[in-house]
């Protein structure tokens, strides 16, 4: 771990011991519903990286930097994008999710247009969409989301340089 890690740790326990002095039945509630919450999350968080973990297994650095590498180039892109259009997963996975694809030689454009996509387009969630806004303003929503996501990736591309 960083230095910035073990800060925010410390910043944590110091808001909770001042938040116990402060109230302290307040605090035990807090905990609680805290606990309770990632307890919820904990069976989606460990499914997805148990996933995550077996795909990094079978599928080694040089077949992830072949398919969305830095030299996979917008194929790489439109690719990450697919996925992430298709895939559904809560943004407190995805991040640890894009982090550990981005150790095993995941290219920075390719991850953003991966997490663009997973963010903003739901292809899985289109029935619910379509009954709430209509087919015509999902489908665009949809389409206008997914080209959006390439100019997030251009725009990484640029600052980071891969």
């Amino acid at each position: 771990m960083d230095v910035q890690t073990y800060l925010f740790y410390i910043a944590a326990i110091v808001a909770l011991i001042f938040s116990f002095l402060k109230d302290k039945r307040k605090s035990k509630i807090a905990l609680k519903k805290a606990w309770k919450s990632f307890e919820n999350i904990l069976p989606q968080i460990l499914s997805v990286l148990l996933l995550v973990g077996m795909l990094l297994a079978v599928a080694n650095t040089e077949v992830i930097s072949g398919l969305i590498g830095v030299d996979s180039g917008w194929l790489g892109v439109a690719l990450a994008g697919m996925v992430g259009s298709i895939t559904l997963i809560p943004p407190y996975v995805a991040f640890p999710t894009a982090a550990m694809l981005l150790e095993a030689g995941a290219g920075y454009m390719q991850i953003g247009a991966f997490i663009s996509t997973l963010m903003m387009v739901g292809l899985v969630t289109i029935p619910v969409e379509i009954s709430f806004f209509g087919k015509k303003l999902t489908l665009l929503r949809n389409l206008l989301a997914f080209l959006f996501s390439f100019v997030v990736a251009l725009i990484i591309g640029l600052v980071v340089g891969s």
